[in-house]
């Protein structure tokens, strides 16, 4: 069984699901798992897990996310982008200037309503179920942030731009406000995911490539191994004699690491038997012990 992660590049037309679905028939493996939803008609970065490694799936939600979009101005519709139905077309009387002053005021914190094509749940049920049955129910504004927003070219009524945002953020959404702040309405033209976390597009590959590649190199070599999500963390390594610990999915104490080091209280670590990594561990400041997030033997 093939164990770590995939970078796929999901392309058009295709639902995350579907990724999946064909990537089990290329490797001939059932345990595998997508880690966040691409509209089917966007592109970009999918990280997907194998083997032992859809553990991460849930943990790579998380992660930031970059984006390269393109907001056509002028426009509304009913899933805030150009796939959906026409509600309403305005014509764009603001200045580049004024638009560029529009589109970088949403870089921070700002409260989001989640658009109703999306598949969050209410009341157990889909949003896009019930917009498809053309029912429209309340949404609770959720906080989002937009660490970072580049204008990369501005053809009015187009705006091409990069978003780097926290979990849970709508790109459509944030094209519909836009141009709902400039009086004109907006909606997204076409969405590109450049990067999930430490994953990036230059690191992605087709379905077809990835058929390829199992013929002719074999999978193992594009496999990323689970650890490299959190390279960003510092790394203990277990003491010979106390492996069984980590083998049991069991707490540890910073003496019982060759490091012996003891780190802030909730601070994720990498930890390793031998060169092995076996999983990502806490510290309990009250028990004075590692503890553990999530296993990976």
């Amino acid at each position: 069984m093939l164990n770590g992660i995939i970078v796929m590049h999901k392309e058009k037309g295709f639902t995350s699901h579907d990724v999946v679905a064909k990537m089990r028939g290329i490797c001939r493996q059932k345990k595998i798992g997508h880690t966040g939803t691409l509209d089917p008609d966007a592109t970009g970065v999918l990280p997907v897990c194998l083997g032992n490694a859809t553990k991460l799936c849930d943990m790579l939600t998380d992660k930031d996310k970059e984006y390269v979009a393109q907001l056509q101005l002028g426009v509304e519709t009913d899933t805030q982008d150009l796939t959906g139905q026409v509600l309403k077309e305005s014509p764009v009387t603001s200045t580049e200037a004024e638009v560029c002053k529009a589109v970088m005021s949403f870089q921070g914190d700002y409260l989001q309503v989640p658009p109703m094509y999306s598949a969050l749940k209410v009341n157990g049920k889909k949003l896009y179920e019930l917009a498809r049955a053309g029912k429209e129910v309340e949404r609770e504004a959720r906080p989002v942030t937009i660490h970072e927003i580049e204008i990369l070219e501005l053809e009015l009524p187009v705006v091409k731009m990069r978003v780097v945002c926290s979990k849970g953020t709508y790109i459509r959404t944030l094209c519909a406000d836009i141009g709902e702040k400039l009086g004109c309405g907006g909606a997204m033209k076409s969405l590109q995911r450049t990067r999930v976390g430490c994953f990036h597009l230059e690191q992605a590959v087709t379905l077809a490539r990835l058929e390829q590649i199992r013929d002719e190199e074999g999978l193992e070599q594009l496999l990323l191994s689970p650890d490299s999500v959190f390279a960003h963390c510092p790394a203990l390594h277990i003491k010979e004699q106390f492996v069984k610990l980590l083998d049991n999915g069991n707490s540890f104490y910073p003496n019982q690491t060759l490091e012996e080091k003891r780190y802030p209280a909730g601070e994720w670590v990498r930890v390793y038997r031998g060169e092995v990594f076996t999983g990502v561990y806490a510290y309990d400041q009250s028990r004075k012990w590692y503890k553990p997030v999530k296993m990976f033997l």
